[in-house]
């Protein structure tokens, strides 16, 4: 485009190896062509339309981009040290200290700690968009004992993909080919979503198993026997 004189580049006076496109007065006059040429495009593609069928076209249309976005997101166990894994883990402690009434000191909850995420003690899936981290998840295995699903989080930003539901179902799969039979985990009263997410997904509410200082919730659920990880495709938004 800087040959076509549309832009220009500059170089950064504080450091060479930075350089700044601008567009120029062609390259505005190109681009507000390019708008209008949509623009039109657009009204040419709903002025046939009545008013409900230009609701139901956009309203489709933006379910095609979500359904989009979501077969572009990929889960994969990541090393809890990992930048992508602490950059979910610190998001979801600030979360948690923003949305509980007391707020949230780590210090005061059941651990979760780097060694107990990483195989054979457990595993940490990361989400990501782009190479760009947007959830989390994990297990800590007991032996024999029920597993524990811990740090479940969701950025905000990536919410009604159903991504809670792809996690909780990949975190099952995990579960499962470790010959894993029960699963449990606890939750706080504020979070109304997750709650709703684990009983659809077939969490019952039980009794306290523990005695985790933020908890008002728990919940289990029985797994039906050992899976492998391809039979857990991504679910559906």
């Amino acid at each position: 485009m800087a040959e076509a004189g549309l832009v220009r580049v500059e170089r950064s006076g504080a450091d060479g190896r930075v350089r700044t496109a601008r567009l120029t007065e062609e390259g505005r006059a190109e681009r507000a062509t390019l708008d209008q040429l949509s623009d039109d495009a657009a009204a040419a593609l709903l002025t046939p339309l009545s008013g409900k069928q230009r609701t139901r076209l956009v309203t489709a249309m933006a379910e095609v981009e979500r359904l989009l976005t979501a077969s572009a997101v990929d889960v994969a166990p990541c090393p809890p040290g990992d930048a992508a894994a602490r950059f979910c883990l610190r998001a979801y402690f600030a979360e948690l200290a923003r949305r509980f009434d007391d707020g949230f000191d780590p210090e005061l909850s059941i651990s979760a700690a780097d060694a107990e995420m990483t195989p054979p003690a457990g595993v940490l899936l990361v989400a990501t968009l782009h190479a760009e981290p947007i959830g989390c998840g994990a297990l800590k295995f007991h032996g024999d004992a029920p597993a524990e699903i811990k740090r479940m989080w969701v950025a905000p930003s990536a919410r009604g993909l159903g991504l809670g539901r792809r996690l909780l179902g990949e975190l099952e799969a995990h579960a499962a080919a470790r010959g894993v039979r029960t699963l449990r985990l606890e939750t706080n009263r504020s979070l109304g979503e997750a709650i709703g997410l684990y009983r659809a997904a077939g969490y019952r509410e039980v009794t306290a198993f523990n005695d985790e200082h933020y908890a008002d919730h728990w919940f289990e659920k029985h797994l039906p026997g050992p899976r492998t990880l391809d039979e857990c495709g991504p679910a559906r938004p």
